[in-house]
């Protein structure tokens, strides 16, 4: 559990290294900044999100569909201000 927590941990402040400055909580699309399309984004349209880890089995699932209901909304606001279809 440590490793896939300090897998996790890499990745998500390899999402936060990569969009540098862009970083933050909003959903914020600046018209002149291109699409990332590298560290883990060149794979991934929402690597930060793979990065959210639970080690409690019976909270992980929980959470988890919780967390992925809500995680719906967002990521469909998202692609609609990045313009997906």
């Amino acid at each position: 559990m440590l490793a896939v927590v300090t897998l996790s941990q890499a990745l998500r402040w390899w999402c936060v290294a990569t969009l540098g400055r862009h970083w933050n909580t909003l959903v914020i699309v600046l018209p002149e900044a291109p699409l990332v399309r590298r560290g883990p984004y060149r794979w991934l349209h929402h690597p930060n999100y793979v990065a959210v880890v639970h080690t409690a089995w019976l909270t992980a699932i929980g959470f988890t569909l919780a967390n992925a209901l809500l995680l719906t909304v967002r990521i469909r606001i998202e692609n609609s201000a990045l313009g997906y279809a």
